[in-house]
């Protein structure tokens, strides 16, 4: 099993994205507000003032999805989300990454 965390940085995006996830039997996830480090420090650190430009039009908060997973469906996620959000090496589309997971109580056996 897997933990799939997806940092999507654009939130019209987050209905698609989940709607996916139902069509790939992934069927559940956490949705988290989250905020970037970029941001923060840009805003209230003047050593980092400089950074401000590189988040010129770019949104400050997020949607952090975290979900439990098969291992198999590790690759249809990485298809699904670059087709809902584009490449994901390009910057601002978001951030996919996946941590092995030894144990897992609570959930049910299907959804994982």
């Amino acid at each position: 099993m897997k933990l799939a965390v997806l940092v999507l940085n654009k939130e019209e995006f987050l209905e698609s994205v989940l709607e996916g996830y139902i069509e790939i039997g992934i069927t559940g996830a956490t949705i988290i507000d989250s905020i970037g480090m970029g941001h923060i420090l840009s805003a209230e650190v003047p050593i980092f003032a400089g950074l401000r430009f590189m988040f010129t039009g770019s949104r400050p908060y997020n949607k952090t999805i975290l979900s439990v997973i098969n291992d198999d469906k590790l690759n249809p996620l990485k298809a699904l989300v670059e087709k809902v959000l584009g490449p994901l090496a390009e910057s601002g589309n978001g951030i996919l990454f996946f941590m092995d997971i030894s144990e897992v109580v609570g959930l049910k056996p299907e959804f994982a």
